[in-house]
């Protein structure tokens, strides 16, 4: 069951999991240290991301990190976002979403989807021109495996004949699941095969990918009768002034910053155009909400409101952002927004 109304407001939390500057031990134990807080101020849900060879994500194997939250938490749902299906194999990805959901009690929110960057899956020798395929091959066999029964599937990448399935999500039909996108057409797929959604970008070009979701004709409800979550995606500092949180958030951002860049440098890959290159630029095109509580929760209430998103992911732990001010910004949030507007 679901822990929160998706017809209300909910809160989740997203993280990329991005280095910190820390040995990999003390920052895999600082993000456990915040999952428990996370569980116990009632967010929704913990997604990560998945990344490969580059600092941007420190968690390669999101559902390992995520046994762990798993065991840590009670009530918070967790998830990746997205798993990459262009990578795993479909048959290793169903075996393994349902070990995480019997292991987390039936918590798994399942992200799927094809990863953002080409040259991170290169390395597995997988080449772009086959990725789309490979994705919609792979989607299409995972979510066969959830039915049950043996699997059988001919298709040009993957060939199943007859796999005998000796495992069972703990949900059923199956997990809640989502994809992340800025794309219309992905958006309408979403709906029609009852996916919840996440996007990120200013709140007027999210609201076109939130009114095409919401314009699919199938678009009813999520898989537990619920209404389907619209996420929008920010990343967030609350200080105790306004210099205070520009004075967290700006060597975070520029760390977290660096993180994203670091594979586009290694290998002269033109920077995506819309990439925000200082913390102001970040907070004028809405990537990034950092100042007072008073000012955090108003300008995140607006842009839900202009993006008619209904689920907010919070970004609280980013770059080298002390774990006190992730922890700050994630009791804010509990106490701005998720009690005001339960």
């Amino acid at each position: 069951m679901r822990y929160a109304l998706s017809s209300k407001l909910a809160f989740g939390i997203f993280d990329h999991l991005d280095e910190d500057g820390s040995a990999i031990r003390r920052q895999y134990a600082d993000r456990l240290t915040l999952a428990e807080a996370y569980d116990r101020l009632g967010f929704y849900a913990y997604h990560l991301a998945e990344h490969h060879c580059s600092p941007h994500g420190r968690s390669p194997s999101p559902n390992l990190f995520l046994s762990s939250v798993a065991q840590r938490t009670r009530g918070l749902r967790l998830g990746p976002l997205v798993m990459l299906l262009s990578l795993n194999h479909p048959l290793r990805a169903f075996e393994e979403i349902c070990m995480l959901d019997h292991l987390s009690g039936g918590r798994v929110e399942m992200g799927m989807g094809r990863g953002c960057l080409p040259l991170e899956l290169s390395y597995f020798g997988i080449d772009a021109d086959t990725v789309p395929a490979r994705y919609l091959e792979a989607s299409e066999i995972l979510m066969e495996a959830m039915r049950g029964g043996a699997l059988s599937y001919r298709g040009h990448h993957f060939q199943l004949d007859n796999v005998p399935l000796t495992l069972r999500p703990h949900q059923q039909p199956h997990p809640p699941t989502w994809i992340a996108t800025n794309r219309p057409e992905s958006a309408r797929w979403a709906a029609a095969n009852g996916a919840n959604i996440a996007s990120v970008g200013p709140a007027s070009f999210v609201r076109k990918i939130t009114d095409e979701y919401r314009a699919e004709e199938r678009y009813k409800t999520g898989t537990d009768g619920q209404p389907s979550f619209v996420g929008l995606l920010r990343m967030i500092v609350v200080g105790q002034s306004a210099s205070h949180a520009y004075s967290l958030a700006t060597p975070a951002f520029e760390r977290w910053l660096k993180n994203f860049k670091y594979l586009y440098d290694l290998n002269a890959i033109p920077l995506p155009p819309n990439l925000p290159l200082n913390l102001d630029a970040a907070i004028e095109s809405e990537l990034c909400v950092v100042g007072t509580a008073a000012l955090v929760r108003r300008t995140l209430l607006d842009q839900l409101e202009e993006a008619k998103a209904n689920y907010l992911l919070c970004q609280v732990a980013f770059g080298d952002l002390p774990v006190d001010a992730s922890l700050f910004t994630a009791m804010t949030i509990q106490s701005e927004l998720m009690d005001r507007t339960a």
